[in-house]
């Protein structure tokens, strides 16, 4: 008896499910990863940090130093200030720097590197230096067991900067994409990856290189009651609260991937809140002065007539992030489908 081939489907978290184009690979997000540096063969780039030799903690640059060789891709003392500040300067000397920051929660020390060094490199030389073919990969969010040193999200820290690029993927074909444009744009990126995803996420990822532009926004669901923004793995969490609000409260709700938050998406954004009138924009990090602030401010400035409630945010708490308090602490489906409500309700 012939049966019918099945859609391809891509499995990005439990529950969730996309349809996908055929004649692709099924990867998990470490793997695109690692496939990704060994599609980006430029003999100038290097690729460097703690452990990344030897495959890295999440296992992304596997087998990159057998291919490349040991004066490609290296290990680096364990010091985050001094893994920028070689980024930068091989940068500016002409190699393609790829640095990696074993967790975004130790990137503080290199903050200086970031914000007074590669950000002010160009406009302080007149346009005479520049270090923008470097990019900063580091893991990034809660992994349900990281507790305070592993989980935090500090985007919000770089967005504040003008002259490098904030990115954040939400699952594998994203994060091929986007670091391939992040690693050839001209300017300095960090590249956060919610290393929640890194195993639990699995799509069928075009096996050859491919860009997905920066600062452009993607609508993954149209809807006409609401509008609601996330980024990383925050954008699985509204798709279910979507879902939730169409099933139970017959509410139509617009999702918007932000992919890019410095600079962002205004355009995608505010075109969504006008045709919806209600904005929710929820991230894990803390509430006070998180990005979900600033798209607020945009938001409500822009868009002041077209409202017609006050704009939601459902992000994490302004405490410490929590060990065994993470699944309070974290803006699950539940706070978000709440903050669905009052919106529908105000």
């Amino acid at each position: 008896k012939k049966t019918q081939a099945r859609k391809p489907l891509i499995i990005l978290r439990a529950g969730i499910t996309e349809g996908a184009p055929r004649g692709r690979a099924g990867y998990p997000c470490k793997t695109v990863l690692c496939s990704h540096f060994a599609n980006e063969t430029l003999p100038s780039t290097v690729i460097f940090g703690e452990d990344v030799a030897f495959g890295g903690v999440f296992r992304c640059t596997v087998g990159l130093r057998d291919k490349y060789g040991k004066d490609r891709v290296f290990n680096t003392p364990l010091c985050e200030q001094g893994i920028v500040g070689f980024a930068i300067g091989s940068a500016v000397a002409g190699a393609t720097s790829v640095a990696e920051i074993q967790f975004a929660d130790y990137i503080y020390p290199a903050f200086d590197q970031v914000v007074n060094e590669a950000a002010k490199y160009r406009y302080r030389s007149g346009n005479l230096f520049d270090c923008g073919k470097m990019t900063v990969r580091a893991p990034w969010g809660c992994v349900g067991h990281g507790a305070m040193y592993h989980s935090q999200s500090p985007e919000a820290f770089f967005t504040h900067c003008p002259g490098v690029k904030v990115v954040i993927p939400r699952g594998s074909l994203q994060a091929k994409g986007l670091l391939l444009a992040s690693i050839r744009d001209q300017n300095p990126c960090i590249f956060f990856e919610p290393k929640i995803l890194y195993r639990s996420a699995v799509e069928e990822v075009p096996v050859g290189p491919y860009e997905i532009p920066l600062s452009q926004a993607e609508v993954l669901q149209e809807g006409s009651d609401l509008t609601m923004v996330a980024w990383g793995t925050q954008v699985h969490v509204l798709r279910e609260a979507a879902n939730m609000a169409q099933e139970r409260l017959g509410i139509s709700c617009e999702v918007i991937d932000l992919r890019t938050l410095q600079p962002w998406d205004t355009e995608t954004v505010c075109t969504s809140v006008a045709k919806t009138g209600r904005l929710l924009v929820s991230h894990e990090a803390p509430i006070t002065s998180g990005f979900a602030a600033e798209i607020t401010s945009v938001v409500q400035s822009e868009c002041f007539l077209n409202l017609e409630a006050p704009v939601e945010r459902v992000c994490g708490f302004d405490t410490p992030f929590p060990y065994i308090f993470e699944p309070f602490y974290i803006p699950d489906k539940w706070r978000c489908f709440d903050g669905i409500r009052r919106l529908i309700n105000y």
